[in-house]
């Protein structure tokens, strides 16, 4: 039997899989699937999930809303920069993040006004207070949300802006 004065036994080395990144070893395919989706942090090539949709990792600020934007495919990267340079010129001081993999625009400690997601023929834009809005925006059933698809070529500005600065105003989505 050995002594207390002898030193312990070392570890047994990790059983870490060649190829594997060692964050995930042992954790099961989420563990994995929220690696992949730090991709934009290491200048990885993002994964597109269904319908062009980038893969982002829930992040705040810009950054992460810049990756998705980057990621999103042709043209519809271009609306999502015409969105995102009218909501920033419209509301001062907005608040940015990728929620539900999903650019998500709000006021500190009021909530979420306005989100967009990627589908594969549009981008839809959805108002979390629309039915408040004037006019209130085409799309919806729910109780409170309503949206508006954009397709190639009809982002309407002056009408988004419009209700942009009115979503902001109003008290926001809090998940």
């Amino acid at each position: 039997m050995p002594s207390k004065a002898e030193p312990k036994a070392a570890k047994r080395p990790s059983r870490a899989v060649k190829g594997k990144p060692a964050a995930t070893k042992g954790k099961g395919p989420r563990a994995t699937a929220k690696a992949d989706a730090y991709a934009f942090a290491k200048d990885k090539p993002l994964k597109l999930l269904t319908g062009g949709n980038p893969r982002i990792a829930k992040a705040d600020g810009d950054a992460p809303v810049q990756a998705y934007i980057a990621g999103m495919p042709g043209w519809k990267r271009d609306v999502g920069r015409r969105l995102d340079t009218l909501i920033v010129r419209n509301v001062p001081n907005v608040r940015k993040a990728v929620r539900w993999n999903s650019p998500m625009y709000g006021i500190e400690g009021q909530g979420w006004f306005l989100g967009f997601h990627v589908f594969t023929h549009y981008v839809k834009v959805t108002f979390f207070r629309g039915t408040s809005l004037r006019p209130v925006p085409p799309g919806g059933t729910g109780k409170d949300a309503r949206w508006v698809d954009i397709h190639e070529d009809d982002l309407d500005e002056a009408q988004m802006a419009t209700w942009v600065k009115q979503a902001a105003a109003l008290p926001g989505w809090v998940p």
